[in-house]
C-alpha cells in the first residue's frame, strides 16, 4: 500500500523538492509513497485570493484565516485516519517515536503556516496535531514539512536497503549513535580504534554500546536521564515479574 503525504501550502512548487532525489526519490518513483499538494491560495477570498488577515488584539504580522485553511483541508479529502499535522515552533517536539507512528499509518496531511501562523480555531475544530522540529523559527512550515517527510519516508518498508540501518541509528533505543569509521585505517595520524579491526563481533558491539552511552551522556543529558529512567523501570518490572513467578511456583 502506498504511503500518502498531502501538503497544504502557499508554495506547492517546493514539493517534493529534495525528496525527489536519492532514497526518497527512488521510493517515490517506485510508488512506495506519494506526495501531493493542495495550494492554500486556491482557497483564498476575493479577486486577489487573500488567505490571511490582521490578528485580533493587534500585533505585527498576519494570520492565515480559519475558513481558508479549513477549505484546503476539506478539498484534500484524505481518510479520517490520516493525522493532520501543523508545523509550528509551539508544537510538541518531533521525536523518532512520533515519526515511527506516522510512518506506520496510511500517511499524513501537513499544514504549512506562513506569516504569524494559522487561526487557532481551525486547529481545534479539526483536531490538528501541532509539531515542532526544533526551538527556532523558520520563514514557513514547508522546510519543517520536508524534514518530517524525510524522517517518515526512510522508515517505510523497502526504502532503506538494510533493515539494520534503522535499528542502530540515533534515537532508535533512546541513545545517540556510536561513531563510525572506514578506510583508510590511518588518516593524518589518526588511527581507527583497534577494537573495530579485531573481528570480535561481541567486543565490537559492546564498544559501540559504550560509545553510544558516553556520547549521549555528554551531549544530550536530557536523553541520558530519560534512558536511565526507562532502564530502571524495565529492571524493576523484570524483578517484579520474577518475584511474582516465584510466588506462583510455591
Amino acid at each position: 500500500m502506498t504511503w500518502r503525504a498531502t501538503v497544504l501550502t502557499l508554495f506547492p512548487e517546493m514539493f517534493p523538492g529534495p525528496l525527489g532525489l536519492s532514497l526518497a526519490g527512488r521510493a517515490l518513483e517506485a510508488g512506495l509513497w506519494s506526495c501531493r499538494t493542495e495550494d492554500l491560495r486556491q482557497h483564498g477570498l476575493g479577486r486577489h485570493r487573500a488567505v490571511d488577515d490582521t490578528p485580533f488584539g493587534g500585533g505585527a504580522g498576519m494570520v492565515i484565516r480559519p475558513d481558508v485553511a479549513d477549505a484546503a483541508i476539506k478539498a484534500a479529502d484524505v481518510p479520517a485516519d490520516v493525522p493532520v499535522v501543523y508545523l509550528t515552533p509551539r508544537g510538541r517536539p518531533l521525536t523518532q517515536q512520533t515519526v515511527r507512528r506516522y510512518a506506520q499509518g496510511p500517511g499524513v496531511m501537513l499544514l504549512c503556516g506562513r506569516f504569524e501562523g494559522v487561526d487557532e480555531r481551525v486547529l481545534q475544530a479539526r483536531g490538528v496535531e501541532e509539531v515542532s522540529i526544533g526551538d527556532y523559527v523558520l520563514s514557513g512550515g514547508e522546510t519543517a514539512a520536508l524534514v518530517l517527510l524525510d524522517a517518515c519516508v526512510r522508515l517505510l518498508p523497502g526504502v532503506m536497503g538494510s533493515e539494520e540501518s534503522g535499528v542502530e541509528e540515533s534515537f532508535s533505543e533512546g541513545l545517540l549513535e556510536y561513531p563510525h569509521y572506514t578506510r583508510p585505517a590511518m588518516w593524518e595520524g589518526r588511527a581507527v580504534p583497534e577494537i573495530l579491526l579485531s573481528g570480535n563481533h561481541a567486543a565490537i558491539a559492546a564498544w559501540r554500546r559504550g560509545q553510544a552511552e558516553e556520547t549521549t551522556r555528554e551531549r544530550r543529558p536530557d536523553l541520558w536521564s530519560a534512558w536511565l529512567a526507562r532502564k530502571e523501570t524495565n529492571r524493576a518490572v523484570a524483578v517484579g515479574g520474577t518475584a511474582q513467578t516465584g510466588q506462583l511456583g510455591v
